[in-house]
């Protein structure tokens, strides 16, 4: 079997977990009129086998320049890129433990109210934390 489709059905399995059933989802989100996430996000300049380090950037810039949509998408797909990890077999709904997983949860959650700059504190911790892992 590829890598990339061991990747993808890790990636599936794990969005697939009650971990994530505990976030809250893009709809709860955007319901709040004082939220700062957008509703439909515009995709980061970036290709999309860039790292996680790579959209963890491009979020601290969009969201400094104002683009919180954007910003959003990007540390969405660094997380992603952060979760894909290989686990023994029955594991696969234990939820990440990863530093830099938990500093985007934190990023986003900032971002949803509306608190730029514990945002962008979690994105740089975030990014320090993903240039640490293998």
């Amino acid at each position: 079997m590829p890598i990339s489709s061991i990747r993808a059905a890790l990636v599936a399995s794990f969005l697939a977990t009650s971990a994530l059933a505990q976030l809250p989802t893009r709809a709860e989100l955007t319901a709040r009129p004082d939220s700062a996430i957008a509703a439909k996000l515009p995709s980061p300049a970036l290709d999309e086998n860039a790292g996680p380090v790579e959209f963890l950037r491009v979020a601290e810039s969009a969201l400094a320049a104002g683009r919180t949509g954007e910003a959003q998408e990007a540390m969405e797909m660094a997380q992603t890129r952060l979760l894909i990890r290989a686990v023994p077999l029955g594991t696969t709904g234990v939820p990440s433990d990863q530093p830099a997983v938990k500093l985007v949860s934190q990023a986003l959650q900032a971002l949803a109210e509306g608190d730029r700059a514990t945002c962008l504190r979690m994105i740089k911790a975030a990014a320090m934390e993903a240039t640490k892992q293998p």
